[in-house]
């Protein structure tokens, strides 16, 4: 509660009035004030029961932030209005016996009303309404005993509101100190619950705690995206922060409310730029090697598409390497969406790009088991390495634009710049180097994830 008055006690020990008047003047109308101000308080010390009682009703009837805790516990609210307002009122009279005490009822509120989560404008205002109050007591109790002291009191009423300002200044401080400590703890433990939900290590009890903690629903749809740099490519300066620009749809949970095309660029931790703050931002957790946001999904299960017009408005600069994970139903799953972001990362070309996992199925395969896959690159393509390796690019060039081209040596020739012909002669030289058999389904399988293999992890 508000402190109310600090005494002119300093004054007359010492301290020389600003007021351009003769000293001896000012001494004794402050000693008097002094006096008055002490008559008028010890009053008040008598009936402090009934001026909380006051100060708590008027708190409730006009000031609506401190309603909910009036009505939750009355007489905690009334407890600590009569211990705020025992030390101010006790200022009047003993100024250096309350002081201390004083400041740190003012703290104390200050922090314990940030807990609460009471509006720092209505404790102020609570302040500011007690320190009223206790005015106009003084002001009433003094015109009761004896009318023509209230003058007086003209010489302690600049005193009065400078400490009414002084402790809203203590508590303001306190108030902010706690809300920044409150705000930490709150995200540290955010951060810890992401982790373990992405790391899958989260307890199934948890699950319905992380939900109204991470404002998600338990059981909604959900996908990893993981980003990293691509090897031996320039390192950011924040590892924690990919530079990356996130679409409207990467959070569609309660919707990103931007303007048509507008790509709002986002941070781990951070809110969209120019978002609405109520928007939710897609939630960053980062690992030694890549950072990783979980997004949440609207479409359905049968929605393949949701997840490749998020890959399609994805804007990463050069370099970056981005992997979409496939979707999973609920909180809980997160580890499994994670592990699926982490091999649709290691599918990506090392120069950077973005994969979806569920469209490069057969590369997921073989970056999945690597030891396997280097085992059939080097079974099926390895006596291609015996050829010059000019002329053995040349073979896989041709046998990768022929599988990109669905079989059709017409549009490998195109992309290549060769006639079709020549694209036919390559393969059959591919196929009498190898022994495979490129019209059969095996050899063809078996010789795209070769392909891959080599491509994904330099076998």
């Amino acid at each position: 509660m508000p402190q109310v008055v600090r005494s002119r006690i300093a004054v007359l020990q010492g301290a020389h009035p600003a007021a351009p008047l003769p000293r001896s003047f000012r001494s004794l109308a402050d000693r008097a004030a002094v006096e008055v101000l002490h008559r008028a308080a010890r009053v008040l010390v008598a009936s402090l029961p009934v001026l909380t009682d006051r100060l708590v009703e008027a708190l409730y009837e006009q000031e609506p932030g401190y309603r909910a805790a009036i009505d939750s516990d009355r007489a905690e609210v009334w407890q600590e209005v009569h211990h705020s307002l025992r030390h101010n009122v006790g200022s009047l009279i003993q100024p250096r016996e309350f002081r201390d005490a004083a400041h740190r009822t003012s703290r104390w509120i200050g922090e314990i009303r940030a807990e609460q989560g009471v509006p720092l404008d209505a404790v102020l205002h609570a302040f500011r309404m007690g320190g009223a109050m206790v005015w106009q007591d003084l002001v009433d109790e003094t015109a009761r005993r004896d009318p023509d002291d209230v003058r007086l009191l003209v010489h302690v009423a600049a005193d009065v509101w400078n400490f009414v300002d002084e402790h809203c200044g203590i508590v303001a401080d306190a108030y902010r100190q706690a809300e920044r400590r409150l705000s930490w703890r709150r995200e540290n433990q955010q951060r810890l619950m992401v982790a373990a939900l992405l790391d899958g290590t989260a307890r199934i009890a948890d699950v319905c705690e992380a939900a109204a903690m991470l404002g998600l629903p338990e059981q909604g749809r959900y996908a990893v995206l993981a980003v990293a740099s691509a090897p031996g490519g320039p390192q950011q300066q924040d590892p924690a922060r990919p530079p990356l620009n996130l679409p409207a749809a990467l959070s569609p949970g309660e919707g990103l409310s931007t303007a048509p095309g507008a790509a709002p660029s986002l941070e781990p931790g951070g809110r969209p730029q120019d978002a609405p703050s109520t928007a939710p931002a897609p939630l960053w957790h980062t690992g030694p090697d890549a950072a990783f946001a979980i997004l949440r999904l609207t479409g359905g299960p049968g929605d393949p598409g949701e997840l490749h017009a998020i890959a399609d408005a994805l804007d990463a600069p050069a370099g970056t390497r981005a992997g979409i994970g496939s979707a999973v139903d609920g909180l809980a799953a997160l580890g499994d969406a994670r592990r699926l972001a982490e091999t649709a990362l290691r599918a990506c070309p090392a120069s950077g790009g973005t994969v979806v996992l569920d469209e490069h199925l057969p590369d997921a395969l073989v970056v999945s088991s690597p030891a396997l896959g280097s085992a059939l690159a080097d079974r099926v393509l390895g006596p291609l390495d015996r050829l010059d390796p000019s002329d053995r690019d040349v073979i896989l060039e041709t046998l990768t634009a022929w599988l990109d081209a669905d079989g059709s040596a017409q549009r490998a020739g195109a992309r290549l710049y060769c006639h079709r012909n020549t694209v036919l002669n390559r393969l059959r030289r591919f196929e009498q180097l190898t022994g495979r058999c490129l019209t059969r389904p095996r050899d063809a399988v078996e010789v795209s994830l070769a392909l891959a293999a080599r491509r994904l992890l330099g076998a």
